[in-house]
C-alpha cells in the first residue's frame, strides 16, 4: 500500500462559489479561478506536468495527476486547498475511477503501461501494471466497471482491459493519434477522438470483437470529450481547427459548432448547462463559451500550456 505524504498549508477563506481548477502543465501549477469575478484567486504549485483532474467517488477530494512528478495532489473541491499528496504513482498522465468505486486506473503516457489500483475509499493499492502499445493516452470505463478502454496515441490502437483479471481482452487499429474516449448507447458504442485526423472514430463494442463503424467529421485535431449534461449530446474539442463540436447521441451528427481560439483542449460544463469552460492550450487562457448564444464571451489568463479544467459546480 502506498504511503500518503501529507502537505499542510495555511487555511484560506472559501470562495463564495467553488473555484474553477485549471492545470498548467508546463508550469507545474494549478490556477484557481473565481467564476464570479473571473480573477485568479491564487496559483498553487503541484508536481511536474499536471495534465488531468478527477473527482473522488466520495466527492470530498479532487485529484490532480502530476505525470512527470509521479504523484497525485488531493484538493478540497470547494476551496482549492491542498489536502494531501500521494507519491509513487508512476506517470499518471490520465486517470479515472470505476463507477463501482472499487478501482482506480491510470495511463502512463511516457512509459507505455496502464496501472490498475484497488481503492478502499482512502488508499490506493497497485493490483497490476499492464504493458500496452505506444503512448497510452485516455481512458474510458464502462458503467458496469468491467472494462477499461484505453487509446494508444502513437501505435494507433484502442485496447480493452478486463478490470477484474487485469488482462488485455482485445486490441484494434484506429485512425491517427487516438486520444479521448467516450461511451454512449449503454456502453454499446465508443467515440474516439482522432487528434491526428479530422474527426471522431465510432466503434461498436457489443460483440466479442469491436467493429469500426466509421468516422464522424468534426474538425482537425479532434481530441477531448465532455458530456453536455443533457443526456443527449457530447462536446468534442478540435484542437487544430480551433473549434468545439456538439454531437447528438441518436443521429451521431454534429448539431453545433463553437469557435474557440488557441488550441481548445479539455472542457467542463456549468451545472445549469449555460457555459462551457475550455482550456486554450497554446494561448495560456481559460476560454468561456456562452452555450445559449454560441459565442466566446471571455478568456482568462492562466499559466503555460493549460490542460485539464474542472469545477465542482458542473453538469452531470
Amino acid at each position: 500500500m502506498l504511503t500518503l505524504a501529507c502537505t499542510c498549508l495555511p487555511s484560506f477563506a472559501a470562495p463564495p462559489t467553488p473555484p474553477i481548477f485549471v492545470l498548467n502543465s508546463l508550469d507545474a501549477t494549478v490556477s484557481l479561478i473565481d467564476p464570479t469575478t473571473w480573477s485568479e484567486l491564487r496559483r498553487v504549485s503541484v508536481g511536474k506536468e499536471p495534465h488531468h483532474i478527477y473527482l473522488t467517488p466520495d466527492q470530498r477530494s479532487v485529484l490532480v495527476a502530476n505525470s512527470a512528478g509521479d504523484s497525485l495532489t488531493f484538493f478540497d473541491p470547494k476551496t482549492g486547498e491542498i489536502q494531501r499528496t500521494v507519491n509513487g504513482i508512476i506517470d499518471p498522465y490520465q486517470l479515472r475511477f470505476s463507477p463501482d468505486m472499487k478501482w482506480f486506473v491510470t495511463a502512463a503516457n511516457r512509459l507505455n503501461h496502464v496501472d490498475i489500483y484497488r481503492w478502499d475509499g482512502s488508499n490506493l493499492q497497485l493490483a497490476k501494471r499492464i504493458a500496452t502499445g505506444k503512448t497510452p493516452s485516455h481512458i474510458w470505463i464502462d458503467s458496469k466497471s468491467t472494462t477499461a478502454y484505453v487509446s494508444m496515441q502513437d501505435s494507433d490502437e484502442l485496447i480493452a482491459v478486463d478490470i477484474a483479471t487485469q488482462t488485455i481482452r482485445w486490441r484494434v487499429p484506429t485512425g491517427p493519434m487516438p486520444a479521448d474516449i467516450f461511451g454512449i448507447h449503454d456502453d454499446k458504442t465508443l467515440l474516439v477522438g482522432l487528434t491526428g485526423g479530422e474527426g471522431v472514430q465510432v466503434f461498436d463494442v457489443t460483440g466479442r470483437e469491436p467493429k469500426a463503424v466509421g468516422v464522424l467529421p468534426t474538425g482537425k485535431g479532434a481530441h477531448a470529450f465532455r458530456a453536455a449534461g443533457d443526456g443527449k449530446t457530447v462536446f468534442v474539442s478540435n484542437r487544430v481547427a480551433n473549434t468545439i463540436s456538439r454531437i447528438d447521441f441518436t443521429t451521431l451528427k454534429v448539431v453545433a459548432n463553437y469557435v474557440v481560439p488557441g488550441g481548445p483542449d479539455c472542457m467542463d460544463v456549468t451545472a445549469d448547462g449555460k457555459r462551457l469552460y475550455v482550456t486554450s492550450r497554446w494561448a495560456k487562457k481559460l476560454s468561456v463559451v456562452d452555450l445559449q448564444t454560441g459565442q466566446l464571451i471571455r478568456q482568462v489568463p492562466v499559466g503555460k500550456s493549460p490542460h485539464g479544467v474542472w469545477t465542482l459546480d458542473h453538469a452531470r
